[in-house]
């Protein structure tokens, strides 16, 4: 995950819009501009996209803890000029006022399991012996945890965008893979078959009783195929 992945993940969990964003940078001393803001938030493959570096994520994660804790008064932590995922999960943790217990139910939101001695080795001292590497995965789902949470709705829009993808595609099946499908199923397949669409025409049975053919004088005379007369019962 890079910075402006997670910049724009706990945008959307918490609602926040361009002002409230530079609102929040300068809590943490910071002085931002719109457009600055603009260029992190755009998709990585956008001409105007840029980078946002670590010492920028991690001033505006020191404004979010002054917005939801209160500035304290006196010298304020500088920003750190390297950032890992855990002190990110760190600030995170101190700015919403998180326990064990409530970081745990965040990630049981979607289905992912930790338990309290895992969680708390994130927490330790990179030189502790039980230290642990907070990987991208765990801090993805604990950032998708928080969107559950704080923005409920979010999962049920997601749900309904599906749904009407997966009605629009419906709609595209072709008769011919309804056809397929249904005569494996056992099904009627009673389609007409339009004379532009030679190639799902249904195929004619091999052993036909009789095969219809024009003469010359131009009526219709029927000739046993050999194959079926062969394969008639004896009559009695």
């Amino acid at each position: 995950m890079t910075n402006n992945d997670i910049l724009r993940r706990l945008r959307y969990a918490f609602d926040i819009n361009d002002s409230k964003m530079i609102a929040l940078f300068a809590l943490a001393d910071l002085a931002v501009s719109r457009e600055q803001v603009s260029d992190w938030l755009k998709k990585d493959d956008d001409p105007a996209y840029k980078l946002c570096n670590d010492t920028q994520l991690a001033t505006f994660l020191n404004g979010f803890i002054h917005d939801k804790r209160g500035k304290k008064e006196g010298s304020q932590q500088e920003p750190e000029q390297r950032l890992s995922n855990n002190i990110i999960l760190r600030k995170l943790r101190i700015a919403l006022n998180l326990k064990d217990d409530a970081m745990i139910q965040l990630l049981s939101l979607v289905k992912y399991t930790v338990s309290k001695h895992e969680l708390s080795a994130f927490f330790r001292r990179s030189d502790h012996r039980q230290y642990r590497e907070c990987k991208d995965q765990i801090l993805r789902n604990f950032l998708h945890g928080l969107q559950m949470k704080y923005r409920p709705d979010a999962p049920l829009k997601a749900a309904t965008k599906a749904m009407a993808g997966d009605q629009q595609g419906a709609a595209k099946v072709s008769p011919a893979k309804h056809t397929k499908t249904a005569a494996k199923k056992g099904a009627n397949t009673d389609f007409k078959w339009s004379a532009d669409r030679p190639s799902i025409q249904p195929k004619a049975e091999k052993k036909e009783a009789a095969t219809a053919a024009t003469n010359k004088d131009g009526k219709i005379a029927f000739k046993w195929n050999a194959d079926y007369q062969a394969s008639k019962p004896r009559s009695d």
